[in-house]
Order: structure tokens, then sequence, then C-alpha cells
């Protein structure tokens, strides 16, 4: 599919993008004419996937290995954009980690990885490079959250600590930034085809009996996400079952939804 040249094209960095969500919103963002700063850990993936889109859609696309879950990685990674004169434009927090299990049989050093990734990650690219774009007037922000952010998620109770801490945060910048010509938004998709959601349910088999419409595709998502970062809606909810669950909690009592969370969970179902 040819690339649809958009009428101010925007330097957009993506981190998590040799696979799932994030390789799917870099895919999106390429197709539509947009240069691309790519983040992750694994270099020959991403080179991969730059090579195939450079040559698809003729567009810039840097790679940047980086472990963000190092101290300074997201200083660093800016101090060397910052050097080959690279403005990021928008920014799209992607990169991050699940595990689905009780809690006291995670290991420690587990749960301590989701929040360094999760959370302290995020908080660093966000803090590297917000600043320079309140200084140029403009940006855009996409933070991947989840709909586990709205609700207590007994058997993913870190992982959705820290999402909800992803969505408090963006809904707090949006305010902060409010006329400022930098926007920041939520993503929260519900369970989507991604090697991540994979690598869960080879752990767990009850997860492989959710029904296929409950599944989202990594795609659609994208799509959704990028669609409202540029016009900077606060929160997006791919797919209408996931809206509907989402509203459904906010409306609910916690008391009352915490009740039912724990009652699925020990039910099994």
């Amino acid at each position: 599919m040819a690339s649809r040249k958009p009428k101010t094209p925007h330097t957009v960095l993506v981190t998590g993008a040799s696979s799932g969500i994030g390789e799917a919103i870099a895919r999106r963002f390429a197709r539509d004419g947009h240069a691309l700063v790519l983040v992750a850990r694994s270099a020959g993936k991403l080179r991969e996937l730059a090579a195939e889109l450079e040559a698809r859609h003729a567009v810039t696309v840097r790679v940047q290995p980086a472990d963000l879950t190092q101290p300074g990685a997201a200083a660093a990674l800016a101090a060397a954009l910052k050097r080959k004169r690279v403005a990021v434009e928008v920014l799209v927090n992607n990169a991050g980690v699940l595990e689905q299990a009780p809690f006291c049989e995670i290991a420690p050093e587990r749960h301590q990885q989701l929040i360094d990734l999760n959370v302290s990650a995020l908080t660093a690219m966000l803090a590297a490079f917000l600043p320079g774009m309140r200084e140029r007037g403009f940006g855009r922000v996409l933070n991947v959250a989840s709909i586990a952010a709205f609700q207590p998620v007994p058997m993913l109770a870190t992982y959705a600590a820290t999402k909800a801490y992803v969505l408090s945060l963006t809904e707090s910048l949006s305010e902060e930034l409010k006329g400022s010509g930098v926007t920041v938004t939520a993503l929260c998709p519900g369970i989507t085809a991604t090697p991540m959601v994979a690598h869960a349910t080879d752990a767990n088999a009850k997860l492989g009996q959710i029904p296929r419409f409950l599944v989202g595709d990594a795609d659609a998502v994208a799509a959704e996400g990028v669609r409202a970062c540029l016009r900077g809606d606060v929160i997006v909810v791919p797919g209408a079952v996931n809206l509907a669950a989402v509203l459904t909690a906010r409306a609910t009592p916690k008391w009352l939804l915490r009740a039912v969370s724990g009652f699925v969970t020990r039910s099994g179902l």
C-alpha cells in the first residue's frame, strides 16, 4: 500500500517497536508518511523493520536500541537524538511487560521488572522528551495503558497497578499541558493478539479459552491509537465491548468491583 503523505510529517519515536502493538503503531505512522525512531532492546528486529518500512513507504527510519529499564537510558536516548539534531514531535510509550499469576507466586524481581519498565521507564521518557515539546509549542504523546487500568485485576495485580499509574499520569499531564500545543493520550486496549499475550497464554491455558471476539487485533488497536493521539484525545478504548466494560467499571462502586473481580478469579472463569 502506498504511503499517504501527511500535510505536516512528524518525527515519531516508538518504544517497544520490535513486535506487537508497538510494531503495528510504527507501521501505521510509516504508512502515513511520518519519520520514525524505533526503540527496543532487540537491535536485529528493529533493523529488519526499519529496512522494510523505508523500502515500502519511503520514510526515514532511525534505529536506537536501548534497554529503558537501565538508569539513565531515557536521558541518554534523548541526548543521542539531540546530537543528531532529531526533534521528537510524537512520543509513543509502548514498551511494557505483563505477568499473569497470583501475586505471591511471582518472584520479587519480576514484580520490580514490571515496575521498572511499565512505570519508571515510561516516566523517564516523558521527563526526557516533554520539555522539548513544550518549548517548541507542539507535541503528541501516546501512552499505552490497558483496560486493566480502570479496575482491580486479581492474578494481574502488579500489571494492572502499573497501568493505572499510566492512566492517572496521562490524565494529569493532559490538564497540565492544556494550551501548550502538547497533548497526552492514553491508549487502553483490551486483550490483544500480541506475542506478550501469547506468552501469558502459554503460561496459563485458561487464557486460551477467551472467546475470539474479545481478542483485539493489533493493527486495529494501533489505528485507533494513532488517530486519537494526533487528534489530542485524552483516553481511547478500542472496541465496543472494551469501552462498555470500562464505562461499567467507572460507574460501579469500588467495593462491588473488587467483589466481582475476586469472585470471577476464584471461580476460575
